[in-house]
């Protein structure tokens, strides 16, 4: 791994530099104006124990979590907590907000975005206002049974104390976001002709565990000045099985067992300081993140009659990731006029050594060459960003944001070189309030993605049978991305929001060939994904069954890309095509009861590589119904029973003899019962 000392100082630098300054003149924080504002009374019949329960119930109002950007760049996502977004990568603001007492909400404020003078906000965003309390705490516990292939989870849950102590919140959790899952069943392999190669029963299970302890303090001076601490340790443990038999017309029984295992550790400190200087005010930010993750994977195949030794294949890479950002923001009003410049250093790097072998004769595993397996990328960056917002007369608020970021990109063995690049990127967003009931959002954004350092090196998955050869010569996508936003308050009867949008993007990431017959994530040089999200909350308080509520979201959405094989056009790889969402919720009045169900459907686009096409998928149909008493012996208990409509996983698979314009080598028919599950969620204070 490559160390970085000076780098981890310059982060910590810029936090402890901020307490020998003393703030003067400093401008108080504007308070943004409502589209539309929530007290806890209005949740009050959901009897929520955090933050997260209250938000989950605003209506027509759905959370979107922040991107993983390139170090912390402009804000994404659609909620803030006290008008200020987390300066943290692992500590999510939905974590945080699980961790927030709904005793210790004032309210939310639903606004639109530009109007809180962080660049990159636009649309409706969610801004819970919270005030300290004394030392409290809140736990759940959330198991599950599936019917089918599948160990109970017993392991997910959290528990977190939070308080106050003067000036200073603090915040101390433990959660593990665990998960089991598995499904069995049939699958078939074709021939070009359409007759029966292979026939497959496998069965398979999953099972992750993830504990993570962390911490956030927050500071607040008499002054102002406001300052964050946010730390996170946490294990990673993953362990999947699959087991199975295979025969064919002409060939002999077999057994097949695979194999992965993924571990390992991570941390992640980060602060932010924040204090009056001159006209306005400044914000050092600071953080150092870093990942170790071993993975392996094996798959041996048995004959069952002897006429044939084992076989089989190993896979194994041991990574390092780390990074680490500093980052100084700037902000100061003059009039109506809201001015921000930032500054921001971001440091990546990933250190990863791969290795395969093949089992011998004598049941060993014996190394074999994987070339562009082993080798270090690292990004150095830097980024400069100024903007303006102001608003227009009562019912506009304009905001726009410009700059351009300087990156140099290594790959040190496995063909590495060395690159580097200047990007321009901005944004600009108009809000106008159209009238009291409604509310139009448009924002237009030039951005750069960010990049998977583990495309650069040579990977296999030997369960598919599939490689990438790596690709050293990878850059970051970028985009145009238009969005418009409406919202229409329904009154008594609800909410309604619909969204269109519309992203094209150069160097698009997607399969590409490499070499005379190599393939691996690679850059096309345009695509474009545009669609519509529809979603709503209504009420049917009016109709008179009151206490009962119809959430639902509709998305559709369309992509294009050139083939960098065939040169016809086709929709991205793995992109959405339609969705839709149903969800009933009543809570009986003048009882602790409440019940509900929910439906949902999702379509996905194939997995376009150049050497096979791939449809895999759980569905068709989603659904569950749950029941829950809300106050049960002070706690709160929900029981639910998923998949009642019997979604299985399947896969529609095409595979050639060499790349896809070469015949059809076979066809695989997949299709495995995932079964019922039952789940139960305790939930408490204390």
């Amino acid at each position: 791994m490559t160390r970085r000392p000076t780098r981890t100082a310059l982060c910590v630098a810029l936090l402890l530099a901020a307490s020998t300054l003393h703030a003067q003149d400093a401008t108080p924080a504007a308070t943004a104006p409502a589209v539309h504002t929530y007290v806890p009374a209005d949740f009050a019949r959901y009897n929520p124990h955090n933050a997260l329960d209250m938000l989950k119930q605003v209506p027509g109002f759905v959370i979107r979590q922040a991107d993983q950007e390139r170090g912390f760049g402009e804000a994404t996502g659609n909620v803030v907590i006290n008008g200020q977004r987390i300066s943290g990568k692992s500590n999510d603001v939905l974590t945080e907000m699980t961790r927030i007492p709904a005793a210790n909400v004032v309210r939310i404020e639903i606004v639109d975005g530009s109007s809180l003078a962080i660049p990159g906000l636009t649309g409706l965003v969610a801004n819970v206002v919270t005030k300290p309390g004394g030392m409290s705490g809140q736990w759940s516990w959330k198991p599950d049974i599936r019917k089918y292939y599948t160990r109970p989870q017993i392991t997910r849950g959290d528990v977190s104390v939070s308080g106050s102590a003067g000036a200073l919140q603090y915040n101390v959790g433990l959660s593990n976001n665990g998960n089991h899952s598995g499904a069995g069943g049939g699958t078939v392999i074709y021939n070009a002709d359409g007759s029966v190669r292979d026939v497959r029963d496998d069965a398979w299970t999953g099972e992750s565990d993830n504990p993570t302890l962390s911490t956030r303090l927050t500071y607040t001076a008499a002054d102002g000045d406001i300052a964050n601490l946010n730390a996170s340790v946490s294990r990673e443990f993953y362990h999947y099985r699959e087991v199975g038999t295979r025969s064919g017309p002409g060939l002999p029984d077999r057994t097949r067992a695979v194999r992965e295992n993924e571990g390992g550790h991570s941390y992640e400190i980060g602060g932010d300081y924040e204090f009056g200087l001159g006209i306005g005010k400044l914000k050092l930010i600071g953080l150092d993140r870093y990942k170790h993750q071993p993975y392996d994977q094996t798959v041996v195949t048995h004959y069952v009659d002897g006429s044939a030794p084992d076989n089989g294949s190993r896979f194994a890479r041991d990574s390092e990731e780390s990074e680490k950002i500093a980052r100084a923001e700037y902000k100061w009003t003059t009039g109506k006029n809201d001015w921000r410049i930032s500054a921001e250093g971001a440091f990546n790097s990933l250190d990863s050594a791969s290795s395969i072998a093949v089992l011998d004769t004598g049941g060993n595993f014996v190394g074999v060459p994987l070339p562009g397996a082993n080798a270090t990328v690292q990004e150095d960056r830097y980024e400069l960003m100024g903007s303006w917002g102001r608003p227009f007369g009562a019912s506009l608020k304009f905001q726009m944001s410009a700059g351009g970021e300087y990156s140099k990109l290594q790959q040190v063995g496995a063909g590495g070189l060395t690159r580097e690049f200047i990007r321009p990127k901005g944004s600009m967003s108009l809000a106008w309030k159209a009238s009291d009931v409604l509310d139009v959002n448009f924002k237009l954004q030039r951005k750069v993605g960010q990049l998977n350092f583990y495309d650069f090196l040579a990977s296999v998955n030997l369960n598919d049978g599939s490689q990438n050869a790596g690709n050293p010569d990878l850059v970051p996508q970028q985009s145009w991305e238009f969005e418009v936003e409406t919202t229409r308050t329904l009154g008594e009867w609800g909410t309604t929001t619909l969204r269109l949008y519309d992203h094209r993007f150069d160097d698009f990431i997607d399969t590409i060939p490499i070499g005379t017959d190599g393939e691996s994530p690679g850059n096309i040089d345009s695509a474009r994904e545009y669609g519509l999200e529809w979603k709503g909350t209504w009420k049917f308080d009016p109709l008179g069954w009151r206490g009962a509520k119809l959430d639902t979201r509709w998305w559709v959405q369309q992509s294009s890309v050139k083939d960098p094989l065939t040169g016809e056009r086709r929709r991205t790889s793995w992109s959405l095509i339609h969705f839709w969402d149903v969800a009933l919720r009543n809570d009986v009045p003048g009882t602790p009861w409440a019940w509900g169900f929910d439906v949902n459907h999702e379509l996905d686009s194939r997995n376009v590589r150049l050497t096979e096409i791939d449809h895999t998928w759980e569905g068709p149909v989603w659904g569950s119904v749950f029941v829950e008493r809300k106050d049960f012996f002070g706690l709160t208990v929900r029981g639910t029973l998923s998949n009642l409509f019997g979604a299985g996983s399947y896969r529609d698979r095409y595979v050639y003899d060499g790349r896809r314009t070469d015949p059809l080598d076979f066809h695989e028919v997949r299709d495995r019962r995932i079964g019922p599950v039952l789940k139960l969620e305790v939930s408490g204070t204390f």
